[in-house]
């Protein structure tokens, strides 16, 4: 009986493959068999010109993201982006949209493939490099790669990125959420909402100005909390770390955390 189960089951497999690959086009054929990553590349370059305050959206990208800061008020957008074949480059495609107080970038599907090509075909991907101007805000989120940023008189806010973060420096705000992969970053001053660090997969370097009046509460955090400033102590109960910076004053509320907390000094 056994035997004749697994024997009609394989009989109506043989003939869904066959519907199947009658379906499917050439280009998910060539796209399973190239095994070249990158056979096909696009550029795109773009310049905006962004006011002080500008808020720079980065959201769904497939690749990493280099963001470099200057005193100029021009955004300069370079992507490449690359694929096994065209079809795979033409499922993914990047939108960007820009006004003097925005810029959004964002990566996503097109959809439009064969059965064989969304099951087993190589996603394309996109590296991104952006030179910005410092007085910016900056939210990422939904980012396959590394993220590193350079000096910024701006916030900055980070959701859902699979791979190391960067900061060389951020002013106001800092929020971290869903990383997976270390973060390192420096504060040039402390808003008093302060920094928010939420399920993170890795090690923690938090670099706080020499003035920095700050109260860190961590939960739920495999690992230790770690203090490099001058007149810290760190405080352990029940599974929780507690420190006063300074007079105390902003909050840094870290949980969820897989790795430890150092905090150290910024360098400017």
């Amino acid at each position: 009986m056994k035997r004749i189960i697994i024997a009609v089951i394989l009989v109506a497999l043989a003939g869904i493959a066959g519907i199947v690959a009658r379906s499917s086009s050439r280009a998910d054929f060539k796209e399973l068999v190239s095994h070249n990553v990158g056979d096909v590349r696009e550029e795109i370059r773009q310049t905006y010109e962004l006011a002080p305050g500008a808020q720079v959206e980065l959201t769904g990208l497939n690749g990493s993201v280099r963001v470099e800061t200057s005193d100029s008020k021009t955004a300069e957008v370079y992507i490449e982006r690359t694929a096994a074949s065209q079809e795979a480059l033409d499922r993914r495609r990047v939108t960007i949209d820009a006004g003097s107080d925005y810029l959004r970038i964002r990566g996503e599907k097109n959809n439009k493939a064969g059965f064989f090509s969304k099951i087993f075909g190589r996603e394309a991907g996109e590296r991104v490099t952006l030179k910005l101007p410092r007085q910016v805000a900056l939210f990422a989120k939904g980012i396959n790669g590394s993220v590193v940023v350079g000096v910024m008189d701006g916030s900055v806010e980070m959701n859902g990125i699979n791979g190391r973060i960067e900061v060389g420096r951020a002013t106001g705000t800092a929020t971290f959420k869903g990383i997976n992969g270390s973060v390192v970053v420096a504060l040039g001053r402390l808003s008093q909402e302060g920094v928010r660090l939420d399920g993170i997969n890795g090690n923690i370097d938090l670099q706080l100005p020499a003035d920095a009046n700050a109260d860190l509460e961590a939960r739920g955090i495999n690992g230790r909390v770690i203090s490099d400033l001058p007149n810290v102590t760190v405080d352990k109960m029940k599974g929780s770390y507690s420190a006063r910076i300074g007079a105390g004053g902003s909050s840094i509320a870290a949980k969820g955390i897989n790795g430890n907390i150092r905090l150290s000094r910024s360098a400017g």
